[in-house]
């Protein structure tokens, strides 16, 4: 199964107090292994954007205007997600918004059977006093110079490198080395495969030949 890693942005902390989401980002996975494939959306929330929300992520009322509104992008969505392990970071706090906005559209909910969080994950390992997204990454050494600000798409990212680290995974990569190893044993088996015998006539050639060569390159 692929994996989805999903990251939202909003104008405050409750949905049923009239908040809205001004971003979502979901990057694809396969086996943790990027397929390159990504879902990335700034929406216009139709309402104002709070001094603090603001203060978190940047985006400001203006900037948003333009931008399509859930109910535009809610059938891209859900088919990006479809069927798909999908690990947030914090989960309630993403789900409550996305469930609230694809109930007020009349659209199928996200099943939270599919959805893992890393945030419960890193809780059951670690008695450190903070969990957040920031602080797993130090722990974990993972560079969080770009993240001056919250942005969805760049927590995606993050949020991968942290989840292969509270799995105890290296970083996967392709595995090549048993490819490699054929095309060595390839070339070991096809390599002087066929001998040659050389004539006592060609070597006695050879004999002639190195006498006279290495008296005239000896000094």
């Amino acid at each position: 199964m692929s994996e989805i890693f999903l990251d939202t942005e909003t104008t405050g902390l409750s949905y049923k107090d009239g908040h809205r989401i001004v971003e979502i980002a979901c990057i694809e996975t396969k086996d943790l292994i990027l397929t390159g494939r990504k879902f990335h959306k700034f929406l216009n929330p139709k309402r104002s954007m709070p001094e603090e929300a603001f203060k978190v992520h940047g985006f400001s009322e203006k900037f948003l205007s333009d931008k399509e509104t859930f109910d535009e992008i809610a059938d891209e969505f859900l088919s990006f997600i479809k069927g798909k392990k999908i690990i947030i970071h914090n989960a309630n706090f993403d789900l409550s918004f996305l469930n609230g906005e694809l109930d007020a559209v009349k659209k199928e909910l996200i099943d939270e059977k599919l959805v893992i969080d890393s945030l419960e994950i890193a809780r059951n390992k670690s008695t450190s006093t903070s969990n957040s997204l920031d602080a797993l990454c130090k722990k974990f050494n993972i560079d969080l110079s770009k993240r001056t600000k919250h942005n969805a798409l760049l927590d995606c990212e993050l949020l991968r490198e942290v989840y292969i680290n509270l799995l105890d995974v290296k970083e996967p990569k392709f595995d090549l080395s048993s490819v490699n190893l054929e095309k060595n044993q390839t070339k070991n088996k096809n390599y002087n495969k066929k001998i040659l015998n050389i004539s006592e006539n060609e070597l006695q050639l050879h004999k002639e030949f190195l006498k006279k060569e290495l008296k005239k390159n000896f000094y």
